[in-house]
């Protein structure tokens, strides 16, 4: 039985607070965007993680592409998307990712992907062919990938990190405590590993993690996350409010206040990261150009310091 299943019996969602509530999408950019992916066969995580910002997002032709198919090998308790046996890896997706970041304009594109278990390499071939195609096509782009952790699948991050993404993200998502609950197949300590591995590979990459706030943690877990974070080298952390997708993920334990995530925030600067998103609606490629351009910047004067 997945974790999904085991959390049938939760108790019903809470209402949303009103500094979360957004409007729904209609702008003729959204529309726009919506049929580019569908013309390319490409999957977004905005739409199969019912991001709360997609119409803001995709208002702007900023849309995150979802790569490997949209169905994941693993069954984590917050993620809405479908969880299966996926089918086979899309030799043309490539081309389509590198043909829609062309499209969109992006002078900044975030890629992510499910997670391939089923696959001796975890994907990392079709990751490190994505890059690629994007580059060549848009060399004046820069690229943010979020992969999934390769579990036990040796040597894929350094394949990955080896293909020169500008920005290497993986979510560590939440405490270590809370893993069993929320990330039953993933490890904490794998995920650490993983980002203090990138930077082993190219010091110079910018790294970066964030968490998910509402589940249950404590605030002294999340300040010890940060701490974590730090001793791995990580530039940029994110942090931003769980959401229930629907009655058969984990539950909301609680909203957190604005004022509580601005707190967050000034904590994590004073520990060191370069580059801090933490409100509500913040999720991994949320604004992710222009922080981009402040993470940058903000590396340039503490070589020139």
């Amino acid at each position: 039985m997945s974790t999904v299943e085991n959390l049938k019996d939760n108790k019903a969602r809470q209402p949303k607070p009103a500094w979360i509530r957004v409007k729904a999408p209609t702008s003729p950019e959204y529309h726009h965007t919506r049929k580019l992916m569908r013309d390319l066969k490409l999957h977004t995580v905005c739409e199969e993680a019912a991001c709360p910002n997609i119409g803001e997002c995709w208002a702007q032709k900023h849309a995150t592409m979802m790569i490997l198919g949209d169905i994941c090998t693993r069954a984590c308790a917050f993620c809405n998307v479908k969880t299966g046996k996926p089918g086979a890896v899309d030799d043309h997706e490539p081309a389509h990712v590198a043909e829609a970041v062309k499209n969109l304009g992006l002078k900044h594109v975030v890629i992510t992907s499910v997670d391939r278990d089923d696959l001796d390499d975890g994907g990392a071939n079709h990751w490190v062919a994505v890059i690629t195609a994007v580059r060549v096509a848009n060399p004046d782009t820069t690229i943010e990938v979020l992969t999934p952790d390769f579990r036990k699948k040796l040597g894929m991050v350094d394949m990955v990190a080896e293909a020169k993404p500008d920005v290497y993200n993986h979510n560590l998502e939440t405490v270590p405590r809370l893993y069993r609950k929320v990330r039953a197949s993933a490890r904490y300590y794998t995920s650490l590993r993983l980002l203090e591995r990138v930077k082993e590979i190219d010091p110079k990459m910018f790294t970066k993690s964030g968490i998910m706030v509402g589940l249950g943690e404590m605030k002294e877990e999340v300040l010890q996350v940060m701490d974590d974070m730090r001793a791995a080298n990580v530039d940029f952390l994110t942090i931003g409010q769980y959401l229930q997708p629907t009655t058969r993920h984990a539950a909301v334990e609680r909203f957190v206040e604005p004022t509580e995530f601005a707190e967050y925030e000034r904590v994590a600067r004073a520990k060191g990261f370069l580059m801090v998103s933490a409100s509500p609606l913040t999720r991994s490629s949320y604004h992710a150009d222009a922080d981009f351009a402040q993470l940058r910047a903000a590396r340039e004067k503490q070589l020139g310091a």
